[in-house]
């Protein structure tokens, strides 16, 4: 006898989603100076000195303005460690996420 015996077997192939994406958004206030802005920018978003010019500017006419896009843990780790420096050096500086559209 032969070992050909086909049996309808159904693979199930698991459905695999991207990640929902979050946006890092940096609020504007009043009170921190634009050059520590600039420089958290730098440092936590891996940013150059033009792009975080750019994104403090905006916010500050906008009164927001999306900095990047992470998966959620990501985003928020980031928005958290910005935020972070902003208050070790005394400042209001605040950074939010939100899931992206």
């Amino acid at each position: 006898m032969s070992n050909n015996d086909t049996t309808n077997q159904t693979k199930t192939i698991p459905k695999v989603e991207r990640p929902r994406l979050h946006k890092v958004i940096l609020v504007n206030d009043d009170f921190t100076p634009r050059e520590f802005v600039v420089t958290v920018l730098k440092s936590v978003f891996r940013m150059t000195e033009e792009q975080s010019y750019k994104v403090m500017v905006t916010a500050h006419q906008r009164g927001v303005c999306v900095v990047a896009v992470f998966t959620r843990d990501v985003a928020e780790s980031k928005a958290t460690a910005a935020t972070d420096m902003g208050r070790r050096a005394g400042h209001p500086l605040m950074f939010t996420t939100e899931p992206e559209e």
